[in-house]
């Protein structure tokens, strides 16, 4: 399936252009539709209750949204313009997670940025959006720039449901990389990773026309996402595509997990699927 329609959200935050820029760019290089997505934010209220405080207050920040919505509309139209490609612009209210997920039902790729750290925002981005939206997201770091997005793609397979829609999702990328690896972690003992892990899926994206380096390693005295964002920056990774949330996200939060992990560290754009 060829990616044809790309929804980026877009945050007037200055961090947050790369991944507009990212997703500017791959509209570019598949021919694909752009759609950018502003979702005001409700009023931002951190020490006291909305009962305690003015309504001017509450239509004052609503009001500074509404102009960093009108300023990254005409940044996002003047760069989408001068990239050449076809894009529309929408603005909504409510909840940002829930929003994006309205509306990237009907598209083929979501891009979203990399929570900034400082960023005093209290919403569930991008994990919330990555469990709801039913499409493969794909996620830019909040620091430096994606200049190249899949031309090195790393997989990693454990062959659960989740890797396996995120290397379906992410094929349009993978037919255009010039190296892709495909690792399994700890995957020995594991029956549904099969006697040789990653053989089969290589297999199938070698019948896809993408010849694939099959990985299988043994990790003992760190992480398992340490170890594949160490192995990625070795190996200069620009695209890093996994499942997201093979367990709970509660289970993930609490108690550690590659996805919460990978989210908070990763270095390269990531794309994952749910």
């Amino acid at each position: 399936m060829a990616i044809k329609d790309i929804l980026v959200h877009v945050d007037a935050s200055a961090g947050r252009n790369a991944s507009m820029e990212a997703a500017i760019r791959l509209a570019q290089a598949h021919d694909a539709h752009l759609t950018g997505l502003y979702v005001l934010y409700p009023p931002f209220f951190p020490m006291y209750g909305p009962e305690q405080i003015p309504t001017e207050f509450f239509e004052k920040q609503l009001e500074a949204d509404r102009q960093r919505a009108g300023e990254a509309e005409t940044h996002f139209n003047q760069a989408a313009d001068h990239a050449g490609i076809a894009h529309e612009w929408r603005c909504v209210e409510g909840p940002v997670s829930e929003a994006i997920a309205d509306h990237a039902h009907s598209c083929d790729l979501v891009v979203l940025a990399q929570r900034d750290p400082d960023s005093q925002r209290n919403d569930d981005m991008p994990d919330g959006a990555i469990l709801t939206v039913g499409r493969p997201v794909l996620i830019i770091p909040y620091a430096g720039h994606a200049d190249r997005i899949g031309k090195r793609v790393m997989v990693a397979w454990d062959a659960s449901a989740q890797a396996a829609r995120a290397v379906h999702d992410a094929l349009p990328l993978l037919a255009d990389a010039e190296e892709v690896d495909v690792v399994a972690i700890n995957a020995n003992g594991s029956n549904r990773a099969g006697e040789i892990p990653c053989a089969d899926i290589s297999r199938h994206l070698a019948r896809h026309g993408i010849p694939a380096e099959a990985q299988s390693l043994t990790v003992r005295d760190v992480g398992i996402a340490d170890m594949l964002l160490s192995r990625a920056a070795d190996r200069g990774i620009d695209l890093f595509v996994m499942g997201a949330y093979g367990h709970s996200r509660w289970r993930e939060l609490v108690l550690g997990g590659v996805t919460a992990h990978m989210l908070e560290h990763m270095t390269m754009p990531v794309l994952m699927a749910h």
